[in-house]
């Protein structure tokens, strides 16, 4: 499910016969749970409505999803290496690490 761009993962507890969500794309903590698709649809919802609004009775930015920012370490010979190719490519480093993560994504 998506809401306001976050997105929540429901898996089904058969043994407690509800349904449990989490939003799946932020660091925070958000959960969710319903008995139903409407349920689950609406507390999923309200949950990320609450999260919203708590950070802001608190004066806190909410995490929002994904921003594109990806702080990445690598060994110094593959920056190295990276960087050359980039640079035979004729593109910055960062598009040349977009271009072979999205390669490896298709």
């Amino acid at each position: 499910m998506k809401y306001k761009g976050y997105i929540g993962v429901v898996t089904f507890d058969e043994e407690a016969n509800i349904f449990h969500g989490e939003v799946v794309n932020t660091r925070d903590v958000i959960t969710f749970q319903g008995t139903c698709v409407d349920e689950i649809r609406q507390a999923f919802i309200d949950s990320v409505e609450n999260y919203l609004e708590f950070c802001a009775q608190r004066g806190e930015q909410p995490e929002r999803p994904f921003k594109g920012n990806l702080g990445l370490c690598l060994k110094p010979e593959v920056h190295q290496q990276a960087f050359i190719r980039a640079k035979q490519a004729g593109i910055s480093l960062n598009e040349w690490i977009n271009r072979a993560i999205e390669k490896q994504l298709s």
